[in-house]
């Protein structure tokens, strides 16, 4: 007999009240969305992750090696003056090479952990993820453990689903349609009760989405980092990519 497994998705914001959580419930005939909801503290995601065959959580989980460099020659004032302080240099601080290798791959730009707001949710990621080693689980940056990062703009790219923007009250309509467009693509996951719920809120479309991507990870559908970025990405994190495309 095939036991059922769990897997989950979150999609993590800095405030718990706009953090969304998926679970999917992968039997051997089905998948199902088991349940999604907006809303969860620290505990709560603690739980579900160390509950769950894998979870993807979409936030950064590392920052860009360069400039941790960066910062800590300059806090001992180390740091060797660059022939330029231009677009270049600073592209070469900001960003971590996952980054890049998403913008190659799919053509998404995902936000510089190192100069954008998605620094707040990745602070609060680095705090969860010491909580979750202080239980025994492992959650290095690559997403080799229970854990991996995951981007969900990205995933819709690559299955061929981005379209108009679909955040907040503005993008309600086109939630509507990426929502059936996505049961078209992915006509083994079964929304349940909860398709009403995705379109209402990115936040929780974003958290099944990243319970789709966990699971290909855990199947090996998803790209891992090549040989040459390996190193790259055990410290400063990598986003796994459906494949598909």
């Amino acid at each position: 007999m095939h036991a059922a497994i769990t897997f989950v998705g979150i999609d993590l914001a800095a405030d718990p009240k706009r953090t969304g959580i998926a679970r999917l419930r992968d039997t051997a005939t089905q998948v199902v969305v088991e349940d999604v909801h907006v809303g969860a503290d620290d505990d709560a995601i603690v739980s579900e992750i160390m509950s769950s065959r894998r979870a993807g959580v979409d936030v950064p989980f590392g920052w860009p090696r360069a400039f941790v460099e960066l910062i800590a020659a300059h806090r001992m004032a180390t740091l060797p003056p660059p022939p330029s302080t231009g677009p270049e240099w600073r592209r070469e601080i900001l960003y971590r090479a996952t980054d890049l290798e998403v913008r190659r791959r799919v053509g998404k730009n995902p936000l510089s952990v190192a100069s954008d707001k998605i620094a707040y949710p990745a602070i609060r990621w680095a705090g969860i993820a010491a909580r979750l080693r202080e239980q025994g689980i492992s959650v290095p940056p690559d997403g080799s453990g229970i854990a991996c990062e995951v981007y969900p703009g990205a995933a819709l790219a690559a299955w061929q689903l981005a379209g108009d923007t679909y955040k907040g009250t503005k993008g309600a309509a086109s939630r509507a349609v990426l929502v059936e467009r996505l049961s078209e693509r992915l006509p083994w996951l079964d929304l349940a009760s909860h398709r009403d719920a995705c379109v209402d809120d990115d936040n929780a479309l974003d958290a099944v989405i990243a319970a789709v991507v966990a699971r290909d990870v855990d199947l090996g559908l998803a790209t891992p980092p090549p040989p040459e970025l390996v190193d790259h990405a055990s410290e400063e994190g990598w986003i796994w990519l459906p494949e598909g495309f």
